[in-house]
């Protein structure tokens, strides 16, 4: 496939910190709204598939007989998508790297067309969804879903925060993404050409010691560590003491007894 030509630049990286989160995604946690839609024998593509826990999920779902096609911008990713595929035995997924901008399929290739947390990061969220139209057969799905950064909200309302939230939605806007995507979903649907849209809204919720203390420990690492904090830091948004401030926040809130952390997700099924 052509190299990808994306023009907006991924926030996260791919950062052990980053993978660790993507890798703990499923169909079920990340992806229910969908599955109600699949049946043997379909095909699928898989938009963006980061490590492929969600792509494995999904091919044993339309197994005997289906076909999953997983694709993402950087090869390294789809390498451990791969692998992850191998390791669990799940067959019939083709693997390849590609620009949801301009997809190298022919029209009307796939019954499903799925993104998971990846029109927050691309340059132009309709044209990428007009090419996930484009490759959809007519009468099939073309499903997204994405997270909201303003609607997230946790408990208790420890000091840095909002100190933080604030920071990486001004450097995901900088890098050309939008970080409050998920209450845009139907709209940029619905200027990509489709009209039979349902939309729904699911949410992660991190509300047990363990749950807390995983989720503020990757955010905390991935605060001062991935890609995102040298983009913070060399697009002049955040000091490196700004960041550890931010990252002892995140360990702060992970600590605390009562620690509640909710991320509201949009999601769209689009009939094509």
């Amino acid at each position: 496939m052509n190299a990808a030509k994306e023009t907006a630049v991924y926030t996260h990286g791919h950062h052990e910190s980053v993978l660790r989160s993507h890798r703990w995604r499923t169909a079920e946690n990340s992806a229910a709204y969908l599955i109600g839609e699949l049946r043997p024998g379909m095909s699928v593509l898989d938009v963006g598939c980061g490590p492929g826990t969600i792509t494995a999920d999904l091919a044993e779902l339309v197994a005997p007989g289906g076909r999953v096609t997983a694709v993402d911008a950087a090869r390294e990713v789809v390498e451990q998508a791969r692998a992850h595929a191998a390791e669990r035995g799940v067959g019939g997924i083709e693997f390849d790297t590609a620009d949801v901008h301009a997809l190298d399929f022919p029209d009307d290739s796939f019954d499903v067309v799925h993104a998971h947390q990846v029109l927050q990061h691309v340059g132009d969220p309709v044209q990428a969804l007009r090419e996930m139209r484009r490759v959809c057969r007519p009468g099939g799905i073309v499903a997204a879903r994405d997270a909201d950064y303003a609607a997230m909200t946790w408990y208790p309302a420890t000091p840095g925060l909002d100190d933080w939230l604030d920071l990486y939605r001004r450097v995901a806007r900088a890098n050309g993404g939008e970080p409050d995507a998920g209450r845009r979903l139907r709209a940029w649907a619905r200027e990509a050409g489709f009209t039979d849209v349902t939309s729904s809204a699911t949410a992660w919720c991190f509300a047990t010691p363990e749950e807390a203390a995983w989720w503020s420990s990757l955010w905390a690492d991935r605060t001062t560590t991935s890609a995102y904090a040298a983009r913070a830091t060399g697009g002049g948004h955040a000091s490196a003491a700004d960041l550890a401030a931010a990252a002892e926040a995140w360990r702060t809130w992970g600590a605390e007894p009562d620690a509640w952390f909710s991320v509201l997700n949009g999601e769209i099924l689009c009939r094509a």
